[in-house]
């Protein structure tokens, strides 16, 4: 016997409101595809969440509770990659140019009309399996590369695992040295909607540029990587809790006047991030620290979106000066002149001087050693003085 009348037959899943209608195609395909059967696009898409050896969905247009549109919006916009890469076939009745043009944007592969003849089905059906197979393999061959890889070949990004294996590093070396790591995680606004309005095309366009902006953004210490469609998470050693809430701050307004322009239509998007800290939140572990920035993007997300969460709700500009006026920690102080950052410390100098103060004035008292410790308290109060101004204006 051969080795492919082994292989299981591939399953399509028909979702139809007639009985006759779903009886008649599974008449048609019956003895070269599997089948599973369902009334209504709300007990399809339950069927695709529960059911991972569908490998296509066969879809009628007009059905109570979820029609054939917003079955295939939930499979486009689906964060799982088994159901998000599904092919879809729009079945309809008749041939309606708006309701084929709909269900292309919308992500459908293939619309046919009922009654279409049995070879021309099958052929059809033949060609959408064999290429989400192809599809499949790939993805598995990327996962298995992505183990011995640390960069993703798609998006350009350090794979999850080596996310995950770096963060653990850092966490180690952060503790032995009473460091510290910070996590942000990054989520689109509305990416369903995106997909819905614009089409998977397009939000998979407006993903690649939030990659960009992130990958040239951060440190060459930090680490990204992409979670899921529409969230990306980074990790930053030696990043203090202002640090890393001054600069989600940052992130949030650049992509709020970011501005896309796709075949003449400007499109606008935001993000919302939540933010979390090893020392600050006391947390031990990576997943943790990673989960608990999930946890506050997806509350600041249904919020309303467009914003950053911290520890205590959503994290203002004001709440981020306030920490830059606060005693900075030495050890971070000497870590980033150790990574080449002496620059961005100028700004944070005064607060040096004022957490350095009663150690080198305890040195000049057993010394005499002439530290111009005058020189430092002028310079500090100047400094202070200088940055309280400017954030009250």
């Amino acid at each position: 016997m051969r080795e492919e009348e082994h292989q299981p037959l591939p399953k399509v899943l028909i979702v139809d409101d007639s009985r006759m209608v779903r009886a008649s195609v599974i008449k048609l395909i019956r003895g070269r595809f599997e089948f599973r059967e369902e009334a209504d696009g709300e007990a399809g898409w339950q069927a695709l969440l529960v059911d991972p050896t569908i490998h296509l969905v066969l879809t009628d247009i007009g059905m109570p509770q979820l029609d054939g549109y917003g079955l295939l919006e939930r499979v486009r916009a689906s964060k799982l990659s088994r159901i998000h890469d599904l092919p879809v076939i729009v079945i309809s009745g008749d041939e309606d140019d708006s309701a084929r043009e709909r269900a292309r944007r919308l992500g459908a592969n293939d619309f046919i009309t009922k009654g279409i003849g049995a070879a021309e089905l099958l052929a059809r059906l033949d060609s959408l399996t064999r290429l989400a197979q192809t599809r499949r393999e790939l993805e598995e061959s990327r996962a298995a590369l992505a183990k011995h890889s640390p960069v993703d070949p798609v998006s350009g990004l350090v794979t999850e695992a080596c996310l995950n294996w770096r963060a653990e590093q850092e966490l180690a070396l952060a503790r032995r040295r009473r460091g510290n790591i910070s996590a942000m995680v990054v989520e689109i606004d509305r990416y369903e909607q995106l997909v819905v309005v614009h089409g998977a095309h397009v939000a998979q366009l407006v993903t690649r540029k939030l990659s960009k902006i992130l990958s040239t953004k951060v440190r060459k210490e930090d680490t990204v990587t992409e979670l899921a469609p529409a969230r990306f998470a980074v990790l930053s050693p030696a990043g203090g809790w202002g640090g890393c809430c001054a600069f989600a701050l940052r992130l949030q307004k650049a992509m709020e006047k970011l501005v896309m322009t796709y075949r003449e239509e400007r499109i606008r998007i935001s993000v919302t991030i939540g933010v979390s800290n090893a020392t600050n939140d006391d947390i031990g572990t990576v997943s943790e620290l990673v989960g608990l920035a999930t946890q506050r993007a997806q509350t600041g997300r249904q919020a309303g979106g467009n914003r950053v969460i911290g520890d205590r709700g959503e994290v203002a500009q004001a709440f981020v000066d306030r920490l830059s006026r606060q005693a900075v920690s030495i050890d971070q102080a000497l870590e980033r002149i150790r990574a080449g950052e002496s620059a961005e410390l100028t700004s944070q100098l005064p607060q040096v001087i004022a957490t350095l103060l009663p150690l080198l004035q305890l040195l000049e008292s057993r010394l005499r050693c002439g530290i111009p410790l005058d020189r430092l308290e002028k310079y500090q109060m100047d400094g202070s003085a200088e940055n309280d101004t400017a954030a009250e204006s």
